[in-house]
């Protein structure tokens, strides 16, 4: 469901991994659901997403619609029975996020959502450095998401009905990263430009989190950033190179030694294959959810972007 450019870049993945079958494709547009379905071989394409919801043959559906789609899309196909891997951000708000989850485990379906940052190579490696003790406590998180928007006042970036802001398009990155690392923060404080419209085109978020740890998280569509990460330890520093939310290289600097050894953890794709590759093996194993990217998570995610979106004084009006 939804046919833009993440969804080209995630069925170019799908065809890549082995046992995986891109079966139907549903759009509201029949040209564009025959369109994509030319480009990648698929067998069956739909005019609506209740019709493609009702085909027995689909083990799980992905969902790439607007951000304010999610929770309907979702719960529809919940409803029809059918598993769901639904794009980032999972839903509009908590409130939604919880629904979602819970018709998930009411009809014992599998609910994820996509993140792929938590399934590359790189991000694994960081846990594992981490586990290992390499740089010792973490002390901060540094990380930063931006770019300079020029989309039209139309789009779902500009647009407060579709859940436009940097915040949920982009800020979900930093956070999630430091909520994944750190666990839940104790407090969170957030400031933000907002345009005329109501949307957040920059946002920078201090996180405090057990102990004495800090996170700073930013998010701009006002300028092209870094979007890197930083995640300084007591004995030294990870560097997640550019881009840090799908990166293929990371650093490790000690000050002991005051040495840096750097970790080539190529992509396999666009990215989105580790991920796939994840949710299928989770269906294999009759699981109905991630232990990577649990529901819990998700719901998390959604808990604390309520409380920086109400600090901020933004609001979606959907």
């Amino acid at each position: 469901m939804g046919l833009g450019k993440i969804a080209h870049k995630f069925a170019q993945d799908l065809v890549q991994v082995p046992g995986a079958n891109l079966h139907a494709v549903g759009s509201r547009s029949e040209g564009k659901a025959k369109a994509f379905a030319n480009e990648y071989q698929v067998t069956k394409t739909y005019a609506s997403y209740e019709e493609l919801a009702k085909d027995p043959e689909l083990d799980i559906i992905y969902i790439a619609t607007p951000h304010s789609l999610h929770f309907e899309n979702t719960m529809m196909c919940l409803n029809a029975g059918k598993s769901v891997l639904c794009e980032k951000p999972i839903a509009l708000n908590a409130q939604q996020a919880e629904q979602m989850i819970a018709l998930a485990k009411k009809k014992n379906l599998f609910l994820m959502e996509g993140i792929w940052t938590r399934f590359i190579p790189a991000t694994q490696k960081v846990l594992d450095l981490l586990s290992e003790g390499l740089i010792g406590e973490i002390q901060y998180i540094k990380s930063d998401f931006g770019f300079r928007m020029s989309a039209p006042p139309e789009s779902r970036l500009r647009d407060p009905k579709l859940g436009g802001g940097a915040l949920l398009d982009i800020g979900i990155y930093p956070l999630y990263l430091s909520l994944l690392l750190l666990g839940e923060p104790q407090r969170l404080k957030a400031e933000a430009i907002l345009d005329d419209r109501g949307i957040d085109t920059y946002c920078a978020i201090i996180g405090q989190f057990a102990g004495k740890a800090k996170s700073v998280m930013e998010a701009s569509f006002l300028s092209h950033t870094q979007t890197e990460a930083f995640i300084y330890g007591i004995k030294g520093f990870i560097h997640m190179k550019s881009p840090f939310h799908n990166c293929s290289d990371i650093e490790v600097t000690t000050y002991e030694t005051n040495t840096t050894e750097v970790y080539h953890l190529p992509i396999t794709g666009n990215g989105y294959f580790h991920e796939i590759e994840h949710v299928q093996q989770c269906l294999q194993q009759g699981k109905t959810e991630s232990d990577l990217m649990p529901q819990e998570m998700s719901a998390s995610l959604m808990k604390h972007l309520d409380k920086i979106r109400a600090s901020i004084g933004l609001e979606y009006n959907a």
